[in-house]
């Protein structure tokens, strides 16, 4: 059942709760996060193998652990041709996108006479990306994921994803990965891939960085593995707003609610409205779409729609913008008359689609904005994946002579000031060592 929630009546605890959606439950996790890390700390690929065996499938050994050569050129054969082509269109946008983000190699500029400063910008090193599988197939994850890091040029990619029971990786999946350039695949799901990413295994490289969405239990490894490795950008369970007015088709409304709502029971799908008439016009058409829907993604709806998601009502669409910057949600859906007069005020999202032919899963796909986007409110200080998460920036400085003697006064004050007298030394006698005065 659809719930029905008016803002001004709920209490601050209330409100609390709906903002916090799954997060919530991410401190009951954090036991069996500790257990499985300490583990694979402590022995390496044995312990990588224990919880694969356990969570991943039953046949799990070092020697089949990474994705082979045949396994990707089987995955070729295994695809449908469709399937193929929109793999292809979905990654030429997505390409096309973070190419537009790459910034220059190397920036300097003369700022005043003889003092040049800019920036240097490298790739890391390594990166490590995680592709969730569950009950469905994330071709689209992989290329969001894959793609930018190819892009910025990132030496070594490591990507776990979870095999089936029979110990393999979904073919949609691999062939996203082999457009992209990705070889480097585990078999490992869950805690058992967050852990083996962050501190290497005698099969499995450490890398700098992972990122990737993460059910509550991987979220939970990434908190207890911050400082030993960048987790990068909060992407736990999925979420949404679809953000209404007076003016919304209620069929769209109703169609646009259930697509994050359908990921899980953990997710947290939301209709913000200030008209009751849309919202209840909304509801009669949910009910119709729920039953057109296979039984247990129609259960996930059902249970994300009576838990962290529903139909909000709000006083106005001012109160409704307010809600919306203070949710900060990962997907954001604008179908009010006029989508583009209220941009501006949109300050807390990790996506923005704007009007009636830019539903969430045209960006999910093939739109090219990346889909893997911060969530649990942390869109106020996070961004969507992009090539800046696998680029790291160093400051360049110059100085001519002439630029030198224009800085030296006020470095070696500054540098007396905070106490630091081999700091001022060294500007104080730098021109008599060099022989210029």
């Amino acid at each position: 059942m659809t719930r029905i929630l008016r803002l001004a009546q709920m209490t601050l605890a209330e409100i609390t709760t709906l903002k916090r959606r799954a997060e919530l439950d991410i401190e009951n996790a954090l036991s069996t996060a500790k257990e499985v890390i300490d583990k694979i700390k402590h022995h390496g690929d044995q312990g990588v193998l224990e919880y694969a065996r356990k969570f991943d499938y039953a046949g799990a050994e070092v020697e089949n652990l990474k994705v082979t050569a045949a396994e990707f050129a089987a995955a070729q054969g295994a695809i449908e041709p469709e399937i193929k082509a929109a793999i292809a269109q979905a990654f030429s946008n997505i390409k096309e996108v973070h190419q537009r983000q790459m910034p220059e190699e190397i920036q300097l500029a003369e700022i005043e006479q003889g003092v040049f400063a800019g920036e240097k910008v490298t790739p890391i090193a390594s990166a490590g990306l995680y592709v969730p599988r569950g009950k469905g197939a994330f071709p689209s994850v992989m290329l969001m994921l894959s793609v930018p890091a190819m892009v910025a040029r990132v030496n070594q990619v490591v990507v776990c994803t979870p095999p089936d029971q029979n110990g393999q990786v979904e073919p949609a999946s691999l062939v996203a990965a082999e457009m992209a350039g990705v070889k480097n695949i585990y078999k490992l799901g869950g805690i058992q891939a967050i852990a083996s990413m962050a501190l290497g295994t005698e099969t499995i490289p450490k890398v700098d960085k992972i990122t990737g969405p993460c059910n509550v239990y991987g979220s939970a490894a990434k908190r207890l593995l911050y400082g030993t490795v960048d987790v990068g950008l909060p992407a736990g369970p999925s979420e949404s707003i679809i953000l209404t007015d007076e003016s919304t088709n209620p069929q769209l409304a109703a169609l646009d609610l259930l697509i994050e709502a359908e990921h899980g029971p953990e997710s947290a799908a939301l209709l913000v409205t200030h008209s009751e008439s849309l919202a209840l016009a909304a509801i009669g058409y949910i009910s119709d779409y729920l039953k057109q829907l296979p039984d247990w993604r129609r259960k996930f709806c059902e249970q994300g729609l009576s838990s962290y998601g529903g139909i909000l009502l709000t006083a106005s669409l001012e109160e409704s913008i307010a809600f919306v910057n203070d949710y900060a949600p990962e997907h954001l859906e604008i179908l009010v008359k006029d989508p583009f007069s209220i941009l501006g005020e949109i300050k807390n999202a990790g996506e923005i689609l704007l009007g009636p032919y830019t539903p969430i899963p045209t960006a999910n796909y093939c739109l090219g904005v990346n889909a893997i986007l911060p969530t649990g409110g942390f869109a106020r200080s996070y961004s969507a994946v992009s090539v800046f998460d696998f680029l790291k920036r160093s400051g360049i400085g110059y100085l001519t002579q002439v630029g030198f003697e224009r800085l030296k006064k006020t470095t070696q004050t500054l540098a007396e000031y905070e106490g630091f007298p081999a700091h001022a030394m060294a500007i104080r006698e730098r021109l008599k060592v060099m022989g210029e005065e």
